[in-house]
């Protein structure tokens, strides 16, 4: 499984803080050697490859899998940018970070891998793993005292259904274009993948 493994702080300050990636945030403006104050526009390239790496970043994706939700999308009937995202937002680890039992997405992306998570009371492994939205999610057992599981389900958004289990959820619906990090212009990704996406 491929994922990063670096200082996550320092690839945050360009692009910009995504709050799926890490809760910390920089405590100084970086001091790039380039940096300049000029007011130049810039380029349609860099605004959408920025977009496109603040996407990445957020839901701790590589280039081919964001490609491959893009071509998703582009064959899909509605908006392509909607449908762009809805697919990352039904992965395993981000449903499980939706549902509070992690902070972040790579928090949840660990629960998943370690089989912390039940999907209809089946453990899942696969944090690509695309969900239903009658799909139902339990916590096997709280991962340690640590409390990530067992003490955030109750920050859970309105998208989603309370079951009778105490630490069962079920997503109800897609999640909508509101519940998503509203940083993310999804059409500047969409638009980087012209060729790549057909």
């Amino acid at each position: 499984m491929s994922r990063h493994r670096g200082p996550r702080v320092k690839i945050v300050r360009r692009p910009g803080r995504s709050p799926g990636s890490t809760q910390k945030k920089p405590n100084k403006k970086p001091s790039y050697a380039n940096q300049s104050t000029s007011t130049t526009k810039a380029p349609q390239y860099r605004i959408r490859l920025e977009e496109k790496q603040r996407l990445r970043l957020h839901y701790g994706l590589t280039e081919q899998q964001l490609l491959r939700y893009v071509r998703i999308a582009r064959r899909a009937k509605g908006p392509t940018g909607q449908v762009s995202l809805q697919s990352p937002e039904t992965r395993s680890d981000n449903i499980a970070s939706r549902l509070g039992m992690a902070p972040t997405v790579p928090g949840a992306r660990q629960l998943v891998t370690h089989k912390h998570v039940l999907v209809n009371d089946h453990a899942v492994n696969t944090p690509s793993h695309r969900r239903k939205p009658t799909d139902v999610t339990a916590v096997k057992q709280p991962p340690g005292c640590r409390g990530g599981a067992g003490n955030s389900l109750n920050r859970i958004g309105e998208q989603e259904d309370s079951t009778p289990h105490p630490r069962a959820r079920s997503a109800v619906q897609l999640m909508d274009r509101k519940w998503i990090d509203p940083n993310i212009n999804e059409l500047l990704v969409v638009e980087y993948h012209p060729r790549q996406a057909q």
